[in-house]
């Protein structure tokens, strides 16, 4: 999985990890750093653990606190809504005062249509993970991000 992929590479020692399910959304607070993931379900909806504590996001207070997005969909099968969960959750998260960083090219991505698109269009919100059609390339991507979002998180401080 994509979550203990990063875990390995930042250091098992420092990195938690929690399922949406199963944790407090207010467990967030008690961190500097947020990597947080999801998955596209379908035709663009929410996983249904997020999907579950949704309403509840926009009461955690994220001023002061860093995050990071990366977002699991399959760009063939429904490429017209390529990880539009990723982007409904950065909108979601703006409001609470959270700092984004990881912001990822677009490049080498073939989709009609997706929510987790800049402004401009040209990056994701967060890392744009295929593990459908473009698994290979999966462990490439989660290092390079990775390495990105240590320096910049490094230059928020």
């Amino acid at each position: 999985m994509a979550a203990e992929k990063i875990r390995d590479i930042i250091g098992p020692d420092i990195v938690d990890i929690f399922n949406v399910k199963e944790t407090p959304i207010t467990k967030m607070s008690e961190y500097d750093l947020l990597i947080l993931g999801i998955s596209t379900w379908d035709f663009g909806e929410l996983q249904e653990d997020w999907g579950a504590i949704w309403d509840q996001i926009s009461g955690v207070s994220l001023n002061d606190k860093v995050v990071a997005l990366f977002g699991l969909g399959d760009q063939e099968g429904y490429g017209e809504w390529y990880l539009d969960a990723m982007g409904m959750l950065h909108d979601e998260l703006k409001p609470t005062g959270a700092q984004f960083i990881g912001y990822w090219n677009n490049q080498g991505y073939e989709f009609e249509a997706s929510k987790a698109l800049t402004e401009d269009g040209s990056q994701f919100v967060g890392l744009a993970l295929d593990e459908d059609s473009q698994y290979e390339l999966s462990d490439e991507r989660i290092a390079s991000w990775v390495e990105q979002i240590l320096i910049e998180y490094q230059q928020t401080l």
